[in-house]
């Protein structure tokens, strides 16, 4: 893309996506008109659609997964043709599948793990589904994916599972901020995790109906936990903060360099699981998975915390009222690289924007929909990871709508404020994730950005205000001052 500047036509670097399978979920609701073939030419299920509903849709609807139908099958899939489009039409809209929310007009657009669709694809369900949903000829259709068992975790085959114990939440009762307590690692020696992943193992049936929501197969909203060798679970500036786990959040792979410590002989301190009814008694525990670097590994950048940006007691939310802005700032004490978006809102949350402000340059990194019942967290891929200078200036912007027309407000006429109920408000992107970078580790992320975008001092490029074509040198010389 070129845009005419002052200086002439300047190379704007934005960042393209491709797909892969993600879990993904559905709503059911009534079919098209029966039809089984098409003419040629057509867009067909098993030439067109069983492609899409592979790489996007697969993972979670199918027998013993997570979504409440299989779409394996023309006969699985044909009679919620109407939903699939309805749904995957919504794009960044509360009830949107595949359950991503990126904006893809504005912003950085490169991120690992993305399942949404492209516009063509859309293009071939909305022309299926109004052209009757026919099926094809049974020739072309791909071979289906092997998914060996619905057990399998999206990091990979973990090194170290840990369980939390078994709780109880009876069908009908109030939400529950309780502590689990600890849990032994029974690690002998350091390792440093370069993938995390928490999921839920309930006695609901999996193929029990649950078309409500993914909320309704779990009773575990979050949970917040950390690791410590401290055995009573004492945690102090020595203690591990992993991240934390929600309802449809994706497992977590950290950047190579950036493995977090499991130390030998530390506990799982379960600080605070918050847990719900579902309508069903439900018996439940956490797995907690984790993947190992090799042994001898040593990680070459530290984690660090972003405090402030975010609102919490003095959050104003007005009753019956649509797009309402709430912002917060906070600035950048060392160069930075952001390695997740995570938005947090509560129900009436509909969008975040996360924005970079270097001096006069003002940047929109990321910019997302909000669905409280699908919480994600987006990363960044490595070449799109944003490096900023100390001094940047990282703003949010949340978006609210408290009318009737969003569903996930339980009365829209009550004003509310924050608080950690999901009838109450938050506000923050403190969830999301961030690495320190000495002087000298910005300067190499820099000039290797330089080298890999190959960019030139005409190029502009989305999350690095300071890789505007100029050389390590310069690079080095204003990292300095």
């Amino acid at each position: 893309m070129e845009a005419t500047t002052p200086l002439g036509p300047r190379r704007i670097v934005l960042w393209t996506c491709g797909s892969v399978a993600a879990a993904v979920g559905l709503i059911a609701s009534v079919g098209v008109g029966a039809q089984s073939s098409a003419p040629t030419g057509d867009v067909t299920f098993t030439k067109d659609i069983a492609p899409i509903l592979q790489r996007h849709c697969q993972t979670c609807h199918r027998p013993d997964a997570l979504a409440p139908m299989s779409l394996l099958t023309y006969e699985d899939a044909r009679p919620y043709a109407r939903a699939i489009k309805t749904r995957t039409a919504l794009r960044t809209q509360r009830g949107a599948m595949p359950p991503w929310y990126i904006e893809k007009d504005i912003g950085i657009q490169q991120y690992k793990d993305d399942p949404s669709l492209n516009e063509d694809e859309l293009a071939k369900i909305g022309k299926w589904v109004d052209g009757g949903a026919p099926r094809g000829n049974p020739a072309d259709m791909p071979p289906p994916l092997d998914f060996k068992s619905g057990d399998q975790w999206k990091i990979g085959k973990p090194d170290l599972i840990v369980s939390s114990a078994d709780v109880t939440v009876k069908a009908m009762s109030a939400d529950q901020w309780v502590s689990l307590g600890t849990v032994p690692t029974g690690l002998t020696e350091d390792r440093y995790v370069t993938a995390v992943e928490v999921r839920e193992v309930n006695d609901i049936p999996k193929n029990a109906d649950s078309k409500t929501s993914v909320g309704g197969r779990f009773v575990f909203h979050h949970m917040n936990y950390s690791s410590t060798t401290d055995p009573s679970g004492r945690i102090d500036e020595t203690a591990t903060h992993w991240p934390l786990p929600e309802v449809g959040r994706n497992g977590d792979i950290f950047p190579e360099q950036a493995g977090k410590l499991l130390a030998a002989g530390s506990v799982l301190v379960l600080e605070q699981a918050h847990l719900h009814a579902n309508g069903r008694d439900t018996k439940a525990h956490l797995e907690f998975a984790f993947k190992f670097h090799p042994k001898g590994y040593k990680p070459g950048v530290k984690w660090v915390n972003v405090s402030g940006l975010g609102k919490g007691a003095d959050m104003d939310v007005k009753p019956l009222t649509a797009n309402q802005e709430l912002h917060a700032y906070a600035v950048l004490q060392q160069h930075t690289k952001v390695v997740t978006f995570e938005p947090h809102l509560h129900a009436a949350g509909t969008r975040m924007c996360l924005e970079a402000i270097w001096g006069t340059d003002n940047q929109t990194l990321s910019c997302a929909g909000y669905d409280h019942n699908w919480v994600r967290t987006y990363a960044y891929a490595d070449d799109a990871m944003p490096l900023l200078p100390k001094g940047t200036i990282l703003h949010i912007i949340g978006v609210l709508d408290t009318s009737a027309a969003n569903k996930n407000i339980v009365d829209g006429r009550n004003w509310s404020g924050g608080g950690r109920r999901s009838v109450a408000n938050m506000f923050h992107n403190t969830l999301g994730t961030y690495i320190e970078l000495t002087d000298e580790q910005f300067e190499r992320e820099m000039a290797e950005r330089l080298r890999k975008l190959k960019l030139t001092k005409n190029d502009y490029v989305i999350g690095c205000p300071l890789c505007m074509g100029v050389t390590p040198a310069e690079i080095a010389s204003t990292a300095s001052r």
